[in-house]
């Protein structure tokens, strides 16, 4: 039974720890970690690869994923200007990543950011975070770190008419001249306007390909007309050559290593009118020709040597035999819109291409946004706007609520402790009692106050009735000193006893006044602050003339908090409340049955007194 005792109050600490740890859970600032306190916002961007999403079947590695902000998922309230105070975090909350602005016009309320993601899984989610909101932060877009170092070439088409494009990677392989001008309906952003004219690309080492070496080139094309070997980006150097374009509208790929030339082309044309991605890419021997991220066509043909200039919507030859009289290789320039063209120096995987495909298309599920996230001087997030919100008469009640439930956790542990206490005890007693009872009624009043049994029912209630019992039966003592006991005195001994079973009951209740307080009197004082706080903010927002959601929600969310903190209140002490209840009663019926017995065993012993009180 000692066992049994020390379980129960196992059980009780046990409860009472998890309820202390979910209030701790439900205060404000502990939930989730913030990366920096100096920015007052966030956004959860998810990226979706499984089918829902954008349905990626490989692990595509280092990948720059384009966020599109517009007024439909962004609010662009809390930022500079510029946008400069932007940052994105991975998961943990701890990492920064590499960002670059493309477009931020928070007047039109669109943005296009540009974010390095280290890792790319498949048939997955993942989240990263997006921080804003700190007017002192200084630019910490890093368009060079956004794109690995094989990128050779990007170019966004982001700045102004009859400015050179400029290449965003590291290597700063900028265009010689413009394009006829720049279309603002890009794929992404604006986009390059061709007539026919190409953009010229100086030689670089970044750019040089050595014989049989691996290259990709991608570029969303829009053509305006469907025109034989109108080509998107070319390439010559003395015999060698490197021609990609579209044949009346039919993707290709031309390679000459000063011999025959091989050319590998579509099955189908593009749309004309229509945005399509091209991309394609060698490695070795092998070359593919990848149209809308899907693989259309492969040959076994590698690259030639190439140092020399390029060119991007038409030939790299067409400048120089303007200059010089000649005649025009056979190719023409590109007539339409190119946006997001980009090179590098190795072989893109396949599930790379699809996902950028899938991610700078207009319709793209691979990115979703999470609701805006306010940090406050109480925490963040939903619980943080909830918190700030509170007015202060509804902080009076639910003050008053923390200590009355503090106040009933309290009297639910001592309660517990104490019936448990009383329980083991009785439980002994009773042992003990059966032991000595047929034998000698009044035995166990004799203990000495040092020893084991003494003090193994000093917690007893039993123990106190029988003492009680005892204590009249002494009483009871004539001339001789010989205990008289009649039927009168017998009554009397069970009025002593029942007397002393209700101050034990009393015992027992001593503080659940305090529970049924709590049960009954959180939710009400709760509702009496949500009830005040709705008035308030109403009466605010009547004074104020401001009537929308945002001004709305958040006062009645924090009006609502004060009936949630009641209901915490009442249900555990509703809980325990019922737990000791119980508990109790069965102490009171065990009592009672010990009263009867007793007084059934001293009745036995007055008609035989030689019986059980022999030796008083």
């Amino acid at each position: 039974m000692h066992r049994g005792r020390l379980s129960g109050e196992w059980i009780v600490k046990r409860v009472l720890f998890l309820l202390l740890t979910a209030l701790l859970g439900c205060l404000p600032g502990v939930a989730n970690a913030w990366w920096q306190n100096d920015w007052s916002y966030r956004k959860a961007i998810t990226i979706d690869t499984t089918p829902k999403g954008g349905d990626v079947a490989e692990s595509a590695g280092r990948v720059p994923l384009l966020i599109r902000l517009h007024s439909g998922n962004f609010q662009f309230d809390g930022l500079q200007d510029s946008g400069a105070d932007i940052r994105f975090v991975a998961a943990d909350d701890k990492t920064p990543l590499n960002y670059h602005v493309e477009q931020y016009d928070p007047v039109l309320g669109v943005a296009l950011i540009w974010v390095d993601v280290p890792h790319f899984p498949a048939a997955t989610t993942q989240s990263i975070w997006m921080y804003y909101g700190n007017k002192k932060a200084p630019d910490g877009a890093r368009a060079a770190e956004t794109f690995d170092a094989d990128y050779t070439l990007v170019y966004h088409f982001d700045g102004t008419n009859d400015a050179p494009p400029k290449d965003v990677t590291a290597y700063r392989n900028n265009a010689q001249n413009a394009p006829a001008r720049l279309a603002e309906d890009g794929i992404v952003g604006k986009a390059a306007q061709f007539n026919g004219t190409p953009i010229n690309i100086a030689a670089s080492p970044s750019l040089a390909i050595s014989a049989g070496g691996a290259f990709t080139f991608s570029a969303w094309a829009k053509p305006a007309a469907l025109a034989p070997n109108s080509l998107l980006y070319s390439r010559r150097d003395g015999a060698n050559a490197l021609l990609i374009g579209l044949d009346n509208g039919v993707p290709f790929v031309e390679v000459d290593g000063g011999g025959a030339p091989v050319r590998t082309v579509a099955s189908q044309p593009v749309a004309q009118g229509q945005w399509t991605h091209v991309a394609v890419t060698f490695e070795g021997r092998s070359l593919a020709l990848y149209v809308g991220g899907k693989r259309v066509a492969q040959a076994e043909a590698s690259l030639p040597a190439l140092n020399a200039a390029a060119a991007i919507g038409g030939d790299v030859a067409s400048a120089s035999t303007a200059a010089s009289g000649t005649a025009a290789p056979a190719a023409n320039g590109f007539t339409g819109e190119l946006d997001e063209v980009r090179l590098s120096k190795v072989a893109r995987s396949p599930s790379q291409i699809a996902i950028d495909v899938i991610n700078q298309g207009s319709e793209s599920k691979l990115v979703s946004y999470g609701a805006d996230e306010k940090q406050s001087g109480f925490g963040f997030g939903y619980f943080g706007v909830i918190v700030k919100s509170v007015t202060v008469d509804a902080w009076v009640v639910i003050a008053i609520l923390l200590v009355m439930a503090a106040i009933s956790w309290l009297v639910m542990y001592t309660k517990a402790a104490y019936v448990n206490r009383v329980d083991g005890a009785n439980a002994w007693f009773v042992k003990r009692f059966r032991e000595v009872a047929g034998r000698h009624l009044v035995g166990l009043a004799h203990l000495d106050e040092r020893s084991e049994d003494a003090r193994r029912l000093r917690g007893s209630s039993l123990y106190r009735l029988y003492r009680a019992g005892v204590a009249e039966i002494h009483s009871r003592v004539d001339k001789h000193g010989r205990t008289v006991i009649t039927t009168e005195s017998i009554e009397a001994i069970r009025a002593t006893m029942d007397a002393t079973l209700v101050r034990e009951n009393q015992q027992l209740s001593k503080s659940m006044v305090l529970l049924t307080i709590a049960i009954s009197g959180g939710p009400f004082l709760g509702l009496l602050g949500t009830v005040v706080g709705v008035m308030i903010t109403f009466a605010a927002i009547a004074a104020a003339g401001d009537v929308n959601v945002n001004a709305i929600a958040p006062g009645i969310s924090a009006a609502l908090l004060a009936t949630v903190v009641g209901l915490f209140v009442a249900i555990p002490a509703l809980f325990g409340y019922n737990y000791l209840l119980i508990r109790n009663r069965n102490v009171t019926a065990n009592m009672q049955v010990f009263v009867d017995e007793f007084v059934t065993r001293l009745a036995e012993a007055h008609r035989n007194p030689d019986h059980a009180l022999a030796g008083e």
